[in-house]
């Protein structure tokens, strides 16, 4: 009995206070050659495997990689084109540009068998930069978030576990929402959308870029159904993530990495906003050290009567 109270107690004492993060994290170091020999076997075959391809399947693959760096390169001529421009129009508007996001390739090291989460463990940890809260892609959409870092692997949440939430807009129109995870490896749900909503199958989700944890405009799901009752105030829309979180060996961590704002369009020492000067009519100055009366803070020629507020 006195054994159970303990672990109540602890556990509570864990949960409220984290007092035992450190010693997780020391036990997942302990553990971590166990999780590299259990996988082990898979990455034994998987070498044995790709060892003993045939010459000719070789050759065929090379040839059809140097068929597709050949369009990816011809694409990627277009898309410098277009970021050229895009960068000189938004120096139009004196904004900033993001450059791009640093990467990291990480190895998935297992998959968490509790069927009630949708997690992973890659092979990076706090030891190559990891943090809680990185995003984490695949070669074609976003994957999920880091919800546990260790010296030298890391936990990620996929977007499908039903504690995740994402915020995303739709790319065709930019319509704002909100995809929660089902528990399903292959559906979200955007439970936020009322009916009258310009959402239809097939429109494609990117991720918005708001509460500051993904960058903006990454790939998401493609919606796969809407239906629309007119009891309900909200429609029943769900999509499928683009990124294969049952298929994918390798993720990509992100760093965002703004680019700086060329001097020539730096902010001048006088504020944009700064009010107009007054008419030169206008002589009243008030006493020095005597604070302004509301007549002598309103600019020329309007009504300097106070009025009720709401008026």
């Amino acid at each position: 009995m006195t054994a159970v109270l303990l672990s109540l107690a602890l556990l509570v004492l864990d949960h409220r206070f984290h007092h035992l993060q450190q010693l997780r994290s020391a036990l997942s170091f302990l553990t971590y050659p166990l999780q590299y020999l259990a996988d082990l076997p898979f990455t034994t075959s998987h070498w044995l495997s790709e060892a003993t391809s045939s010459h000719e399947v070789l050759y065929e693959r090379n040839q059809q990689l140097h068929a597709e760096n050949l369009r990816l390169q011809a694409e990627l001529q277009k898309y410098e084109s277009l970021q050229a421009e895009n960068m000189r129009l938004r120096d139009l508007v004196d904004s900033s540009f993001k450059v791009g996001d640093r990467v990291l390739v990480a190895e998935m090291a297992s998959v968490d068998l509790d069927p009630y989460k949708q997690q992973v463990i890659i092979k990076k940890g706090a030891v190559s930069g990891v943090f809680e809260g990185q995003p984490v892609l695949d070669a074609r959409a976003v994957m999920g978030q880091v919800i546990e870092v260790n010296p030298l692997a890391s936990t990620v949440l996929l977007i499908t576990d039903s504690s995740h939430a994402l915020p995303v807009q739709v790319l065709r129109n930019g319509l704002r929402t909100i995809a929660v995870g089902t528990g399903r490896i292959d559906e979200l749900k955007l439970p936020y959308l009322p009916t009258n909503s310009d959402i239809v199958v097939g429109d494609l989700l990117v991720t918005s870029g708001l509460g500051g944890k993904f960058p903006p405009g990454y790939p998401v799901a493609t919606v796969t159904r809407v239906d629309r009752s007119p009891d309900a105030p909200f429609s029943s829309v769900f999509a499928e993530p683009r990124a294969h979180l049952d298929r994918s060996r390798e993720v990509l961590l992100v760093w965002t990495v703004p680019n700086d704002v060329p001097s020539a369009y730096a902010p001048t020492d006088a504020p944009a906003d700064a009010p107009p000067d007054a008419p030169a009519d206008d002589q009243t100055t008030p006493d020095e050290g005597a604070p302004a009366t509301p007549a002598e803070s309103n600019p020329a020629g309007m009504d300097s009567t106070p009025t009720e507020p709401g008026t």
